[in-house]
């Protein structure tokens, strides 16, 4: 199983865990899920392999959930998951899927356990914080 990664290219924390899959050696699975969108069964999949439920998977900023009046948090996981599967925007990212596991990898570096390997050299984040130093080792 190769790694797959349900990307957002206009997001900072999508695009770091991205660059550290690929700078570990690995040739990810892109998937573009604002452009794909979800499926009910997909979804389901991947919360349950990560451990989420529609609540804690969803986007609360940068995403229409306000609007749509869905921070309410006694609003029902059958309600969200239909407006996640109409605006895909809704859903958090990054979720990553490894052999090692799925995970929603916010913030970036939850992105270390999912890998076989270690990046071999230095990585920031796009801000400049530090996550692994020129030696290989883990910052954070």
């Amino acid at each position: 199983m190769s790694i797959v990664i349900h990307h957002n290219p206009d997001c900072g924390t999508s695009r770091n865990v991205l660059a550290t899959i690929e700078a570990s050696g690995e040739t990810p699975v892109v998937i573009y899920y604002l452009e794909t969108g979800w499926t009910r069964p997909q979804l389901l999949a991947l919360f349950a392999a990560a451990d989420l439920t529609p609540h804690t998977a969803l986007r609360t900023t940068k995403s229409p959930a306000e609007e749509l009046g869905l921070l309410d948090p006694a609003m029902d996981e059958e309600t969200l998951l239909s407006a996640m599967l109409k605006h895909p925007v809704l859903v958090n990212r990054p979720i990553v899927c490894s052999p090692k596991g799925v995970r929603l990898c916010r913030p970036s570096e939850l992105v270390f356990n999912l890998l076989g390997n270690l990046p071999p050299g230095r990585i920031s984040k796009e801000d400049g914080t530090l996550l692994i130093d020129a030696a290989g080792k883990r910052v954070n």
